[in-house]
């Protein structure tokens, strides 16, 4: 059973708006890079085979039926040039939304760029499936290069979040199985959690010979820390109780931890040799897009 079978019209409806949303990003993104995001990488031709019933239309090589009057596929060496999985956090943290990140949360925001990667990567002919997740895998499509296949990604992507904690180290390493054969994992989450079991999880996942670009997304908000007076701070995990304190008798112990933190991350990724890119929610979706589009040139 496919995923579109088990959702509702409502749903459907936000597939649709993040497919146009996605599709306007994109082409924005290249056109002001002067490429077209349609134009894919080079297959090598290797046979025909006559058409059956299901078949894509646009495959069908109708020089060969004028001469035969019979309809037959053609049929590529590769149809893909590179496997993607996106591992998506949409835990409770990701639904923080400051006052300067345009409206959008961190889930709202990595939604978006989400659908921006896999809209390229299936234009340019590569495969791309994603895995959401918070404290456990939720939703799960899997790695393919089909255009059609873009609603199920999209579909994962727009379900509603759990809301729930997650040890982000220990729902990766849940994921690892989940993976498949050798390719590219892009993570996107705001990788707030235990980097001891972090380092574990991406262990796993270099081991496995996958190639990893991490992306890490933050609100401006968690990036300057602008509060000022008494400020009330909530636990979206549900983990701890709500707490009002004076923003500014603890701002220089906060980013102090917060540069310590990431200081740490990047030291990991570092370590396992994969690729950090940190985005806060008020960038244009661009600024992912090149490093993304950078980062795969390296990889090719």
């Amino acid at each position: 059973m496919r995923i579109l079978d088990l959702v509702t019209p409502g749903e459907l409806s936000r597939v649709a708006a993040l497919q146009l949303l996605a599709r306007q990003i994109v082409e924005g993104f290249c056109s002001g890079r002067h490429r077209s995001p349609h134009k894919g990488f080079s297959v090598e031709f290797k046979q025909h085979r006559q058409y059956v019933p299901g078949d894509e239309l646009k495959n069908i090589d109708w020089k060969a039926f004028g001469k035969s009057d019979r309809l037959y596929i053609r049929e590529y060496e590769e149809e893909t040039n590179l496997r993607c999985t996106l591992l998506v956090d949409r835990s409770g943290s990701m639904q923080y939304c400051g006052e300067r990140s345009n409206g959008l949360s961190k889930d709202q925001y990595t939604q978006r760029l989400g659908a921006s990667l896999a809209y390229l990567m299936l234009a340019q002919q590569d495969a791309a499936g994603v895995i959401t997740f918070d404290d456990r895998p939720r939703s799960i499509v899997p790695t393919r290069g089909r255009p059609s296949h873009l609603r199920s990604v999209l579909a994962a992507l727009s379900g509603p979040p759990q809301g729930r904690e997650t040890d982000l180290g220990g729902a990766l390493r849940m994921l690892v199985p989940k993976l498949g054969r050798r390719g590219l994992v892009v993570i996107l989450s705001d990788a707030m959690g235990d980097l001891e079991s972090l380092n574990r999880s991406l262990a796993q996942i270099r081991s496995r010979k996958h190639e990893v670009v991490f992306f890490q997304i933050l609100d401006p908000d968690e990036v300057d820390f602008p509060f000022t007076g008494r400020v009330q701070f909530r636990d979206l995990e549900g983990m701890a109780e709500d707490q009002t304190v004076d923003a500014v008798s603890i701002r220089n112990a906060y980013l102090e931890r917060l540069a310590q933190h990431n200081t740490r991350l990047r030291d990991t990724c570092r370590r396992h040799r994969i690729d950090l890119v940190s985005i806060r929610t008020d960038q244009l979706y661009d600024d992912a897009l090149h490093q993304y589009v950078s980062l795969r040139r390296q990889l090719s």
